[in-house]
């Protein structure tokens, strides 16, 4: 949930039909237990550490009952423990080597380009123009990358009843018997993974360098504010660039698609220090500091043919002096989904009526308009908590239509809290500070955790039947104190050289790298890419050579040293090959960097940038995080049972799961049942 990356989904594939995304093999027919029930808790993040620590201080009396009464663990993570990796471990059983998912960015071995690990879009294929139109005949569509059967298919299989809500890695969602709603890798409506927009008429000092967001400056004009939301390009419209005059006659004209886009209006009364907002045939009122509900968009792309859904939430932040207004990413709207995240397809409407609309990006908590200082500590904490209710609200419809079989259900608020929040709680942080609400936060996000934990242990006292509970994080967390420029390292080591030294970390994705002498680079979070001949595009390494330069950047990656802090940022190096079961040489990383306590991958460094510095001290409000040594982050796993077994794993989880109904694992499933 870190390296945020635009891409943005031609409005053509939405109205195209998606083929099977994903294709798992035939099974014959089972005798499962169809009449057992099994509910898995999945949060996000949550630290065996900390859990342990507030269950001691007597905050946590759920907790403390369920481990009491059953059992509780910590549980090994993956490695790297990146959520998209862990998360497709638990879906799968397998190691990242079987299920392809090794980091939220993976890299094109051609062009070092780094790429969306959870999905990829395919371009449409044939079309005919008419006139500035453009009609699709062929292609097109959204694919998983995920590989594997998800544990919830063989159990739909087997007859098994299955609810499966905000599963991570499951955009889109797998062809399913049962009803599935998708989680992370779900885009908002741009394709992205969360773009907010800020209306302003006095632009902030960050507006050329904002990421995660854009701003649009508008004029308050006799108490009047005129905006516009954006949606994604109109791929049924095309015309010729606006400089194609300039070109020469015999250059190929090059063609851009519109902007979607709905105009809105806003009304100020600055001595009532509220607001009249017009979207479309809605009309609300904002007082300052207030949240509108959701507002329903249609975006237009074909007259009276085609339209495209989404739904926003506004919120007014000032009137005066500056005029200040945050629009939420506009999302998918479930009312009327223009993507696949539901199975069945109706299942995001059925939640709709019976809650309202809601966030359906993968991870809606707005970290990024926090980080670039559009949002105060206390506002971030106002929109997650919001996030929160909508989730508990999704929890309630879910239990009143749970019967028979298996309901999963996950919760974001820990994770994306302790991201953001730990420089509050913890004062080594370079940049901690003292609030009476927020040094309290994380803390109070596990609390409210208790809370739905105590929720199902009601809801399963509340009948005779036999039901298994499981309570499961994919990882821990930790503080993040310093930032490791590897492509820096690898520069000063002599893995890597640039073709214009002087030109040192001012250009991102490798554009400055001397590849003919470059025998080494890193790409996302904690992967490290040796330029091997036959595999990257520019490849310089013989293979008969690929072993001794791992072997020299093990020993190096272990003897680096932060001579501002003494410490060793490097604690583990992992060897993919050596470590996964079918480690695809051609994708895979060739070592996947495990950062000590207190380091991670810097912010520049994933994308390819080289700056000057190799250590620096992380000043950004993304305080916390878990891109580090596996061994140092271990999830949670607790349950109404006995585990039995010794460090349990994700994997384990999996096939736990499975045995529960009486599924047999898949062979490839690497796990073991962990329950008595």
């Amino acid at each position: 949930m870190i390296v945020r990356q635009a891409r943005v989904i031609p409005i053509v594939l939405v109205v195209m039909t998606l083929g099977t995304l994903l294709v798992r093999p035939l099974t014959g027919p089972i005798e499962a237990q169809s009449d057992r029930r099994v509910i898995v808790l999945g949060i996000d993040g949550m630290d065996y550490r900390l859990l342990s620590q507030f269950i001691a201080e007597g905050r946590l009396p759920n907790f403390e009952r369920l481990a009491s009464a059953g059992s509780l663990s910590p549980l090994e993570t993956t490695m790297p423990p990146l959520s998209p990796v862990a998360w497709s471990t638990f879906i799968t059983g397998m190691d990242p080597g079987g299920h392809g998912i090794y980091d939220f960015l993976h890299r094109d071995p051609l062009t070092a380009e780094p790429l969306e690990s959870i999905y990829q879009v395919s371009p449409p294929g044939r079309s005919f123009s008419l006139g500035s139109w453009v009609v699709p005949l062929s292609g097109g569509g959204v694919v998983a990358q995920r590989k594997g059967t998800a544990f919830w298919e063989l159990l739909e299989d087997a007859g098994v009843d299955t609810t499966v809500f905000r599963m991570p890695v499951n955009f889109p969602p797998v062809e399913s018997s049962g009803r599935s709603f998708s989680g992370m890798g779900t885009p908002d409506i741009l394709g992205t993974h969360g773009t907010f927009t800020f209306y302003t008429d006095y632009p902030p000092d960050n507006m050329n360098d904002l990421t995660g967001g854009t701003v649009q400056l508008v004029d308050v004009v006799d108490n009047h504010v005129s905006g516009r939301l954006t949606g994604p390009p109109n791929t049924f419209r095309r015309f010729p660039r606006n400089d194609a005059l300039l070109r020469p006659a015999t250059t190929e004209v090059e063609y851009e698609n519109p902007d979607l886009t709905v105009d809105f209006s806003v009304h100020v009364d600055v001595e009532a220090g509220a607001a009249k907002f017009i979207v479309q045939d809605t009309e609300f009122i904002l007082n300052e500091g207030e949240w509108s509900d959701w507002i329903s968009v249609n975006f237009e792309a074909v007259p009276f043919l085609i339209h495209v859904g989404a739904s926003a939430r506004f919120y007014l932040q000032d009137i005066s002096p500056d005029f200040k207004l945050y629009v939420t990413p506009l999302q998918i709207d479930p009312a009327k989904p223009v993507l696949p995240v539901s199975t069945p397809d109706d299942w995001s409407a059925e939640i709709t009526d019976s809650i309202g609309r809601f966030y359906t990006q993968e991870l809606p908590e707005d970290t990024k308009a926090y980080q670039e200082g559009i949002f105060s500590g206390r506002e971030f904490w106002e929109q997650s908590q919001f996030v929160y209710r909508e989730q508990r609200l999704a929890l309630d419809h879910m239990l009143e239509s749970f019967d028979d079989g298996l309901l999963f259900f996950y919760f974001s608020s820990v994770d994306q809290g302790a991201h953001m929040l730990f420089h509050y709680m913890d004062p080594d942080h370079p940049i901690h500070e003292e609030d009476e609400l927020l040094s309290t936060g994380i803390r109070t996000l596990y609390e409210e955790m208790d809370g739905v934990l105590g929720q199902l242990l009601e809801f399963i006292e509340q009948d005779d039947r036999e039901t298994t509970l499981m309570v499961m994080s994919d990882h821990g967390f930790s503080p993040f104190y310093w930032g490791v420029n590897l492509n820096s390292w690898l520069l000063e080591k002599g893995y890597a050289t640039l073709r214009d030294p002087s030109r040192q970390g001012q250009t991102p994705l490798f554009l400055n790298v001397d590849w003919e002498r470059t025998t080494a680079y890193a790409v996302g979070l904690q992967g490290l890419y040796v330029n091997l001949q036959g595999r990257e595009g520019h490849g310089i390494v013989p293979p008969s050579e690929y072993e001794q330069v791992l072997d020299r950047l093990e020993t190096d990656l272990l003897a680096m040293r932060d001579e501002r802090t003494g410490q060793s940022p490097v604690r583990l190096v992992f060897r993919p090959r050596d470590e996964w079961q079918g480690a695809d040489p051609a994708t895979a990383p060739d070592i996947i960097v495990g950062y000590d306590w207190g380091y991670r991958t810097s912010w520049d460094s994933p994308l390819g940038q080289f700056p000057r510095d190799i250590f620096v001290d992380n000043d950004e409000t993304w305080s916390g995080d878990h891109s580090i040594d596996y061994r140092l982050v271990p999830g949670v796993f607790l349950s109404n049972r006995q585990i039995m077994i010794d460090n349990p794993t994700l994997s384990d989880l999996t096939v736990t799961v499975l045995e529960e109904f009486g599924v047999a694992p898949l062979p490839e499933m690497i796990g073991k049942d962990a329950l008595e």
